[in-house]
């Protein structure tokens, strides 16, 4: 075996592993969700869309994705307008402490979630607003804010200068500029970060947790109390109608901007 072939060999072996590692966990909840016994088993105990017919049933199951839905639809507008401004900004302008801001940006990698979780809800028990679902969506909005930047960040920095410059030499003020010219421009990177803010905060456990009480809890926080007392296949069906929702989104932001366009601005 000569030696390009033998480096394709052990490359593709490498990735072959990766990928089964990667995706055994979503095989096994999947499944799982089809098993037509009673508690979960890989491979499935026959099949069944049972488990399924359980979770559309369950009311509870149900008013907590809803409250999910509502505090990433908090968190998605009012990154809007914070994250493309900032990121338009930083990547356009001389901002100053602009080193000391991109640091600040760096605080939820390096503080750690539990921490975050913890002061915002001393925040709001002070604002006297704990146990609502609004602040939610603010502290994920605080906390996932970075993603949001960067990507209007990425696609603001391929922005020719130019175009506002024409734009300008033309007689449009400022303010006609900016959305004609300046925000169609990031449009791929204020799409791209809305949908991951989106995502992000539909899938926030530690946060829902420590700023809701056992009347509004989220989803996520749904499915941790279910699971302190015993695993169910429903469950299992519930993970892949979280998959199904990511693909979904992945699916869409294919189509609007491209993943290519995505992976960039990242």
């Amino acid at each position: 075996m000569n030696a390009p072939l033998s480096k394709t060999v052990t490359l593709w072996t490498f990735i072959l592993i990766t990928i089964v590692v990667l995706s055994a966990p979503t095989i096994v909840v999947l499944g799982a969700s089809f098993t037509s016994g009673n508690i979960i088993t890989f491979p499935p105990d026959g099949f069944s869309l049972k488990w399924y017919g359980e979770i559309a049933r369950a009311r509870a199951l149900w008013d907590a994705f809803l409250r999910s839905v509502y505090v990433a639809t908090i968190c998605t507008l009012v990154a809007l307008p914070v994250g493309t401004l900032a990121g338009i900004a930083l990547a356009k302008y001389g901002v100053r402490f602009e080193k000391t801001i991109q640091t600040y940006l760096l605080l939820p990698f390096t503080i750690p979630l539990i921490g975050s979780g913890i002061g915002l809800m001393l925040v709001f028990g002070e604002a006297g607003v704990l146990g609502r679902l609004w602040p939610v969506g603010i502290a994920c909005c605080v906390i996932n804010l970075p993603f949001m930047i960067w990507a209007v960040t990425g696609s603001a920095a391929s922005l020719d200068p130019d175009l506002e410059l024409a734009a300008a030499n033309c007689g449009a003020p400022p303010l006609q500029t900016f959305f004609n010219v300046t925000l169609p421009a990031v449009m791929p990177g204020v799409i791209t970060g809305s949908l991951l803010m989106f995502i992000l905060a539909l899938n926030e456990f530690l946060v829902s947790l420590l700023l809701v009480d056992a009347r509004i809890v989220t989803l996520p926080v749904q499915i941790y109390n279910s699971i302190r007392s015993i695993i169910t296949p429903d469950l299992a069906a519930i993970s892949v109608v979280f998959i199904a929702c990511a693909v979904a989104a992945i699916t869409l932001l294919d189509r609007l901007v491209g993943l290519d366009v995505f992976l960039k601005s990242k």
